[in-house]
C-alpha cells in the first residue's frame, strides 16, 4: 500500500457518532474506528445486537453487552485517550446522540444494513442508531452511510436515493484497483480512506488521485 508519509489527525471535527449494524463488513468498521482514534476525535459508539454477532463471526471481535466493559476494552484495544471512546447501548435514549441539543459534528454508520437504511429513510427512530441518524438529518449535520448488500433491490435503491436527497452521503464499500492492492487489507483501506476523506480527516491509508499513482496508471496491468 502506498503511504504518503502523513499521520492521521483531525482537521475540523471534535466529535463523531459511529454506529455498527449487523451487515457484513465489520473489518471496515474496525479499521475506521482505529483511524478515528488516531485522529484525536471524540467517538460516541453505538452497535446493534446483530453487529455483535457478525463481529464475532467475521473478525472474532467481541463487542461486550455491558457498555462500561465495552468502553474499557475498546480504549485498551485501540490505545485511545481516556474518555475518547464512549459506548452507548442500542436503547439508551439519554445518549447525547439522541438529541439535536447535544452537538455531534458527524455520524458514520459502517457497515449499514438495509434494515437500518429503510428505518432511517422512513424516520422510524425505534433505536438509538436510527434516532441519531434522524437527528443528523433534521439538524443538517453530516451523515455518512456505508451500505453493504448485493444485489440491491429497487426498495434498497429507493431508500438510498431518498436519504441522498435528504443530505446523507452514501459510500458503498466498493474498492477500486488502480492503486494495485496487494491484500484484503489494502481493499479495506481504500474504502476507509474515502470515508475519512469525506470527514476531512487526514490519513496515511492511500494517496489521493494524482499523488504517487502516475507510474501505475501508465502501465496499470
Amino acid at each position: 500500500m502506498t503511504n504518503n508519509g502523513s499521520s492521521a489527525k483531525i482537521v475540523t471535527l471534535s466529535s463523531i457518532t459511529m454506529a455498527i449494524t449487523g451487515a457484513s463488513g465489520i473489518p471496515y468498521a474496525k479499521r475506521l474506528l482505529s483511524y478515528l482514534v488516531k485522529s484525536g476525535v471524540q467517538i460516541r459508539l453505538i452497535y446493534s445486537s446483530a453487529a455483535q454477532i457478525v463481529a464475532k463471526q467475521e473478525c472474532d471481535w467481541e463487542l461486550a453487552s455491558d457498555m462500561q466493559i465495552a468502553t474499557q476494552r475498546l480504549e485498551h484495544e485501540f490505545n485511545a485517550a481516556p474518555e475518547q471512546i464512549k459506548v452507548f447501548a442500542h436503547d439508551d435514549w439519554f445518549s447525547p446522540a439522541a438529541s439535536g441539543s447535544n452537538v455531534s459534528d458527524a455520524m458514520v454508520i459502517c457497515p449499514a444494513s438495509m434494515g437500518t437504511i429503510a428505518a432511517i429513510a422512513c424516520g422510524l427512530s425505534d433505536n438509538l442508531i436510527e434516532r441519531a441518524a434522524d437527528v443528523c438529518l433534521k439538524e443538517k449535520r453530516q451523515l455518512i452511510l456505508v451500505p453493504r448488500e448485493t444485489p440491491l433491490s429497487t426498495i434498497h435503491l429507493s431508500n438510498l436515493l431518498k436519504l441522498s436527497e435528504c443530505g446523507a452521503v452514501v459510500i458503498p464499500p466498493s474498492p477500486a484497483f488502480y492503486h494495485h492492492p496487494q491484500s484484503i487489507d489494502d481493499l479495506i483501506d481504500f474504502v476507509v480512506a474515502r470515508i475519512l476523506n469525506h470527514l476531512n480527516i487526514e490519513h496515511d491509508l492511500l494517496n489521493r488521485w494524482g499523488e504517487g499513482l502516475k507510474k501505475h496508471l501508465q502501465n496499470p496491468y
